[in-house]
This record gives structure tokens, C-alpha cells and sequence, in this order.
């Protein structure tokens, strides 16, 4: 059962942004296994009967591409897939909590029918409310933007900001809540994602490809 993320774990990565090496990893491995990823897994498990089955993220960065060589992960990352880069998000770092849900990344295609169903006139509106309601809510609405127009779209398209994402997420961040070493944590997290449900399943069908 989850029982909370131990204050242990927010101090594992305050010192892994400070000492971000594989002796400090090999040192202090039997941490992340039991205040980081086991909740995490143990989280995830209690969540999968309402949302689907979850992954947590592996530790290690892809450096292959990066002029940033730091091996390990500042965070600890889960998720829940419901279509190609669209899901349920859920991260522990040395700040705190984040929840979040939306579509985080696609290929050109899902971008392309991300953007026909906002342009569409019937799918299009419904968007509008669910990200007007959770912004309300104190949801950061983010993801990626042009800061331009894309091609072909009229500079007074109703619903031109929306067209502008290439990526649409909705998310909460709780800094160093009191209560995350306790049950609580799996209710905060159950009540953001359901929450951001409608945002998800509108762009789990509409990034379909």
C-alpha cells in the first residue's frame, strides 16, 4: 500500500542537484529504492483500478544529445498512457509534487490533428471550456507554442491561442507539502487527475492518428 513519499526522498534529489555523479547515485541507490521508486510504483498500483496501468520513468538521462552530461535525473517521473504521448503525470523532486495531465508530445501527424479537431467547429469549442475551467481551478495550463500564428490560420480565428500549441498539459505543483509523507498524497493525486480527465480523453481522441 502507499503510504506517502518520505520527506527522505525531496532530500535524496536537493543532494543529487548537488553531487550529480555516479558515486553519489552508487552511495545512495538504496534511497531512491525505497523512498523514491518503490512509493512511486506503490502510488501508481493504487491508482491503475480508476486510470490504467502506470510506468515509472527510468533514473538515468539520455546524454546522447545533450551538452548537459549529468547521468541521473533530477526527479522521478510516472505516468499513465492513454493514447501516444497523451496521459496522466505525476513527478516527486526536491521541490515537491506535480500533477499534471495532457499531451506532452506527438509526431507531425498528431500535431496536425491536434490542431484540425481545435480548428473543427464541433470538437473545437468543447476544448475551450475544460481549459478555461481548470486554469480557474489553479491548473498551469503549459506545453509548447508557436509564438506565431501556424500557416493558414486567420489572424482571427476564434480560437487562434488554442492553434498555437503543439503540446497542451494542465498541471498543479505543491511545494514541499506537510502531508506528502502520508496517504494524502495518493488523494491529491486521484482529485488532479480526475480533474484534468476531460482535458486527456478530448486530446487522447483528437491526437489519434
Amino acid at each position: 500500500m502507499f503510504t506517502g513519499f518520505p520527506v527522505a526522498a525531496l532530500d535524496f534529489y536537493e543532494d543529487l542537484e548537488a553531487d550529480n555523479s555516479k558515486p553519489f547515485w552508487a552511495a545512495h541507490k538504496a534511497v531512491y529504492d525505497d523512498c523514491v521508486r518503490g512509493p512511486m510504483l506503490a502510488l501508481l498500483a493504487e491508482l491503475e483500478p480508476e486510470f490504467g496501468a502506470g510506468k515509472a520513468f527510468r533514473p538515468h538521462r539520455d546524454v546522447r544529445f545533450s551538452a548537459d552530461k549529468s547521468p541521473y535525473k533530477t526527479h522521478q517521473g510516472g505516468f499513465v498512457q492513454t493514447g501516444p504521448g497523451v496521459g496522466f503525470y505525476v513527478q516527486i523532486d526536491a521541490a515537491g509534487l506535480r500533477v499534471a495531465g495532457g499531451f506532452y508530445r506527438g509526431s507531425s501527424a498528431q500535431v496536425a490533428a491536434f490542431r484540425a479537431a481545435v480548428d473543427d467547429t464541433r470538437r473545437g469549442p468543447r476544448l475551450e471550456p475544460l481549459v478555461r475551467r481548470l486554469h480557474r481551478a489553479g491548473y498551469e495550463i503549459g506545453g509548447e507554442r508557436l509564438k506565431t500564428r501556424p500557416r493558414g490560420v486567420a489572424e482571427d480565428h476564434p480560437r487562434l491561442d488554442l492553434l498555437r500549441h503543439k503540446s497542451l498539459t494542465a498541471a498543479r505543483t505543491h511545494p514541499s507539502p506537510e502531508w506528502i509523507d502520508t496517504p494524502r498524497t495518493l488523494d491529491e493525486v486521484r482529485t488532479a487527475w480526475r480533474d484534468v480527465r476531460p482535458l486527456v480523453e478530448w486530446l487522447t481522441a483528437a491526437t489519434a492518428t
